[in-house]
């Protein structure tokens, strides 16, 4: 582990203290390195440079408004290959929250993630997308048939 020291003045020392608290850190350099690992992920995501990534994309749509929960579920099932699972919450008596989990190369998943909370309908549409790292393995695993296969890992 490496350690470096950083200046703040002091309102903005004192700022990042509150938030830190607020958040619940356990210390500052807890909080600076979500911080360092979320820019960096972003920098990768926008740079196209993550192959591979998860997304968490949730939405707000009125169940009695019949054709968009069809329109949901006939483009989860179009894209059933990045769908991982998804998670349906009851808000009011019309009102329902999804959140679907959506894995695979960024490109597709970001396309699949927009399309969703761009549906006629859907509102209250947010992704929060996580750039993976490739990780190759050269043990055998029972289910598999070859002696390689890879890992996808948040990158750290």
């Amino acid at each position: 582990m490496q350690r470096f020291t950083i200046s703040l003045d002091d309102q903005l020392a004192q700022q990042f203290d509150t938030l830190i608290a607020d958040k619940g850190y356990v210390n500052r350099s807890e909080a600076v390195r979500d911080l360092i690992r979320g820019r960096l992920g972003a920098v990768s995501l926008s740079q196209s440079l993550a192959k591979w990534c998860v997304a968490s994309v949730s939405y707000v749509y009125d169940h009695h408004e019949h054709p968009v929960t069809a329109r949901v579920m006939d483009l989860q099932h179009q894209h059933h290959d990045l769908v991982v699972t998804s998670l349906h919450t009851h808000l009011d008596h019309a009102h329902c929250l999804e959140t679907v989990v959506l894995r695979g190369a960024t490109a597709s998943v970001q396309a699949c993630a927009e399309q969703l909370i761009a549906l006629r309908g859907v509102r209250h549409g947010n992704i929060h997308l996580v750039p993976l790292n490739e990780e190759d393995h050269g043990h055998h695993h029972p289910h598999t048939p070859a002696d390689r296969h890879t890992h996808l890992k948040p990158i750290s």
